[in-house]
């Protein structure tokens, strides 16, 4: 009978759908407060783009703010400063704004804050501590102490209005105090994540995994969150283990030690300057964005090292070779920084011997690769051993979160609605299908763009219409935003040119006293020219002439026409479009 029974039993067991167990995380019993008016958010900063991160939540008549960084300038934008937001929404609105959030003090996150404050009132700016010294420096730099106030949050804190309410959650990065900021709104909980990893030994504070998961089971209705390593597979590696592999490289060097990495790597310096104390090596500091992050961390307690430790760059051949550590900025083959002047022989104090060792604890930012290789090739040729992070000897990290952190951050959080933030299009796309593998629902994930709206309202989301957010370019202490056209004549001038054409006029008779005189610069050879430029003179003189005969023979109407007959010739014949300039003198 025995028997009989099983084979009965594997006979059902055939029969029958065999479905697998698949595990569903808990349903999120969302809650909203009663309201007809939407939540809007938008980003004048920090989508499709690496920089200028500045994200707005607005509820009616309140507005916060999520950071306010700058971005800045590649190759093509020759003689530019920085790269910031159009602030001119916030001016429209500025009775609305009540306060800015800082999630931590990367460039990208604060670097913005002084030319904010010069064009909008900003209440009040809250900073974790590191964050808010940075930023109180750099108003005192720019005489702005008096334009808002800092203050330090910590953890634990709250900040709230009639609509909103603020609080925080501890995450990793590779500077301390980072935090992720939720914002409760009558339309759901909006978590903004800044940029964040997960390091499970971190040199500064732990992540609030708990305080997240929290967060998650309360319902959040929007994740904003770092897209930086969304093409990434995997897991960051930890800081602490990139110390160690320094290290081992300390104690294999036999002569001087040259290292260079972000000046924004606020644990990398530290921990860097530790381990010269732990060798008995003088430290020299050579770059003033590093010299002011390792100021500060000693006034705050951070680094407690003492001041003999530190040396002049003038006094580095009084002390043994294996008693000399160089930090300098030039990570990134950046012409004029520290390190490539020393490689070229510019460097007023210090020059390669060899034997020296240095060490680029970075990596290329994408553009700057070949910089970097140049840089490495002349290193290398004037006699230093030259160290670059590889697979098989990790001496950098990232600071954001690669896959399966954005994983473990959605699984935390269980999010309604995603709107990936801080990188390309590309990034911000992968992103959105990694939150889809584990649990965002399709249809659910907004690429947005700068000055796109997402309108959150009673569980739905739509996006809205648009605001200004352009790229203002900063052009020494210009902000007017015409630095654009500026930036296009730069480029013109590099690639094809000038073309100065000088005309000579009597108004009162409207006729041409002489023969135009045509003046190149970085265009052509005027010499080997002298069928092109009799040409020209004779296209210019005809166009003049037809204005001059004209019923209304303004100035205006004369550079118009130059500009007209002469730009075409000069392509033809050259395949040039220089940037033309004329230039009209006047009989009196």
């Amino acid at each position: 009978m025995e028997k009989e029974k099983n084979i009965s039993t594997n006979q059902i067991i055939e029969k029958e759908d065999f479905e697998p167990f698949v595990f569903k995380q808990k349903e999120v019993q969302r809650k909203y407060i009663k309201t007809e008016s939407p939540t809007k958010v938008f980003a004048l900063g920090g989508l499709e783009e690496i920089g200028k991160n500045t994200y707005c939540i607005e509820h009616e008549n309140e507005i916060i703010m999520i950071d306010a960084g700058v971005k800045f300038p590649d190759d093509s934008m020759l003689g530019i400063n920085a790269v910031i937001p159009d602030y001119s929404y916030l001016k429209e609105n500025e009775s609305k704004i009540k306060a800015l959030f800082i999630t931590h003090g990367h460039e990208d996150h604060i670097g913005g804050i002084h030319y904010l404050v010069k064009q909008v009132n900003i209440p009040v700016i809250y900073a974790p501590e590191l964050a808010a010294a940075l930023i109180r420096d750099r108003l005192k730099e720019h005489k702005l102490t008096d334009k808002t106030i800092v203050k330090e949050y910590v953890a634990d804190d709250i900040w709230a209005t009639k609509n909103l309410r603020v609080s925080y959650a501890a995450l990793n990065h590779s500077i301390p105090d980072a935090f992720g900021i939720l914002v409760e709104t009558p339309n759901g909980n909006i978590f903004s994540t800044g940029d964040y990893k997960f390091d499970w030994s971190p040199l500064g504070h732990f992540a609030e995994l708990s305080k997240l998961a929290s967060m998650g089971d309360k319902g959040i209705e929007l994740l904003m969150s770092d897209s930086t390593n969304a093409e990434v597979e995997g897991y960051t590696p930890g800081e602490k283990g990139i110390i160690e592999n320094i290290d081992k490289l300390f104690l294999k060097a036999k002569g001087r030690i040259f290292i260079t990495t972000f000046a924004s790597n606020v644990h990398r310096i530290q921990q860097i300057v530790e381990l010269a104390n732990k060798y008995d090596k003088k430290v020299v500091i050579l770059g003033r964005s590093i010299e002011r992050i390792i100021k500060i961390i000693r006034q705050m307690g951070h680094l407690k090292i003492n001041d003999k430790m530190f040396i002049k760059a003038n006094d580095i051949d009084k002390y043994p070779a294996n008693k000399i550590m160089i930090i300098s900025t030039g990570s990134q083959g950046e012409p004029m920084a520290a390190l490539s002047r020393i490689a070229t022989n510019r460097h007023q104090s210090i020059s390669i011997i060899p034997g020296d060792t240095v060490i680029f604890s970075s990596s290329p930012i994408p553009g700057n690769r070949a910089d970097v290789e140049i840089l490495i090739n002349r290193l290398t040729r004037i006699g230093a051993n030259v160290i670059e992070s590889s697979p098989n000897n990790r001496i950098h990290t990232s600071g954001h979160a690669s896959q399966e952190e954005q994983k473990l951050l959605f699984t935390l959080l269980r999010p309604n609605y995603f709107m990936p933030m801080h990188g390309e299009f590309r990034m911000l796309k992968k992103h959105i299908e990694t939150a889809e593998s584990v649990n965002l629902r399709p249809g659910h994930g907004f690429v947005m763009a700068n000055g796109d709206q997402l309108e959150l309202l009673q569980g739905n989301a739509q996006i809205g219409k648009r605001v200004d957010a352009d790229a203002i370019y900063v052009d020494g202490k210009d902000m007017t935003a015409h630095a654009s056209n500026i930036i296009r004549e730069r480029d013109i001038l590099s690639k094809d040119g000038l073309i100065s054409v000088v005309v000579s006029i009597d108004s009162q008779t409207n006729k041409l006293l002489c023969a135009p005189r045509i003046i190149s610069r970085g265009s052509f050879y005027v010499k080997d020219s002298g069928n092109i430029i009799s040409e020209a003179i004779t296209i210019v003189t005809e166009a003049i002439n037809e204005v001059l005969n004209s019923s209304k023979p303004t100035f205006g109407a004369i550079k118009k026409a130059i500009k007209q007959s002469l730009s075409p010739y000069i392509f033809k014949t050259k395949r040039r479009n220089p940037l033309i300039i004329p230039v009209i003198l006047n009989k009196k």
